[in-house]
């Protein structure tokens, strides 16, 4: 069932895929980032021997070699050699832009087809990410309401979106807006959003102005007033409500903190279904006689663990698979039997000596193959060994 795991570059050895899950746990790190650290080790160690000789000699701090590997391993085997030989007497003292151009000269140089390839597979990783689960700037996410964003566009649209971005920036300043131009640039971003949630038409009236303004010379964008009806549909907003003498609430696709208001501001829009699930008391125990997983338990699992409970994993509970900690049948499809792991940590719980207990709900004790123990609950991962 162990499969051999490719960590590094072309040429580099492999290593096996569940050494990686204990020695992260080990080094206080999620699975990823700890295959991402041992990557760079190996990559630095077989395809780039001279940055890698200046680390051992203790002139060249860690974090600089990594970030050369973390770069390198997409590159064949005479690449990284090149990479290697140009940087390594810099290696302390080169910036990311010096370091791309070098990575792309040798791309082109040693791997033209290569090259061509990269781009044709850029091309379908174009993206736009929300990072509603991660906290990017002071101020920004949590209890403040907003997040940052950031995507890979085909050049010529992230250009017309940016066109578009400012014209009704401009817009909405000429209607009055006080706001400096990134936070109006925001600003028309979001009206996108609201446009998919029902509206035909994008107001650009800043709050508290009549949007019968008569509308400046220049108009917005075409593409910024209308869209499609077919792509238009209703925010949906489900609230699972949870007794406490307090004014916050909690997103539980974030695990951030947000005020009650912010909430009440949310549900009160136009376009807005809101659904309030039953409520879940999770001290019980709710069970059921088959293997099957119905879905009150679940919800009961996800709302109580909230992410996979392996050492140091903050990957969503409900994205992961519910493992049943004592195998079925000699273990019960209850609550207390049942924790979520993501897909990657239910496979190293089911095919190595990965055991854990759960003392009580929500706490999950865990021991390694190598005899490291680690404690999982709600407030995080503690180092038990």
């Amino acid at each position: 069932w162990e499969q051999e795991l490719p960590i590094a570059g072309e040429g580099a050895p492999t290593v096996a895929e569940f050494c990686v899950p204990e020695l992260a746990a080990v080094l206080g790190l999620s699975t990823d980032a700890g295959r991402a650290y041992l990557g760079h080790a190996v990559e630095l160690r077989y395809r780039l021997p001279r940055v890698f000789a200046r680390v051992v000699a203790g002139d060249l701090v860690a974090w600089r070699a990594r970030r050369v590997a973390q770069r390198t391993t997409v590159l064949c085997p005479a690449a990284a050699g090149f990479v290697d030989a140009h940087v390594a007497p810099v290696a302390h003292k080169i910036g990311p832009v010096r370091l791309d151009r070098l990575i792309e000269e040798a791309q082109t140089r040693f791997d033209p087809e290569e090259t061509e390839r990269l781009r044709l597979e850029a091309a379908e990783r174009r993206r736009f990410d929300i990072h509603a689960t991660t906290r990017l700037l002071d101020g920004v996410g949590g209890i403040t309401g907003v997040v940052e964003v950031s995507g890979v566009l085909d050049l010529a649209d992230a250009l017309d979106l940016d066109t578009t971005l400012q014209a009704a920036a401009a817009d909405l300043g000429a209607l009055g807006g006080t706001e400096t131009l990134d936070v109006r640039r925001s600003m028309a971003l979001g009206h996108l959003g609201r446009l998919a949630r029902g509206q035909d038409t994008l107001d650009l009236a800043p709050s508290g102005t009549d949007s019968t303004t008569t509308a400046p010379a220049t108009p917005a964008t075409p593409a910024m007033r209308t869209m499609p009806a077919a792509r238009m549909k209703d925010r949906r907003l489900v609230l699972h409500v949870h007794l406490a003498d307090t004014a916050i609430a909690r997103l539980e696709q974030t695990r951030a903190m947000i005020t009650v208001a912010q909430v009440q501001s949310w549900c009160t829009e136009p376009a807005t279904t809101v659904t309030i699930q039953p409520v879940i008391d999770l001290n019980t125990n709710p069970h059921t006689s088959a293997y099957e997983i119905p879905d009150r338990i679940r919800d009961h699992v996800i709302l109580r663990d909230h992410t996979c409970v392996f050492p140091w994993c903050t990957r969503p509970a409900r994205r992961a698979d519910l493992d049943h900690r004592q195998n079925w049948p000699e273990g019960e499809t209850d609550a207390r039997n049942l924790a979520p792991l993501c897909r990657r940590h239910h496979r190293t719980k089911t095919h190595t000596t990965w055991t854990y207990d759960s003392p009580e709900p929500g706490v999950h004790e865990w021991r390694s193959p190598h005899g490291y123990h680690y404690r999982r609950d709600p407030t995080g991962t503690t180092d038990l060994t």
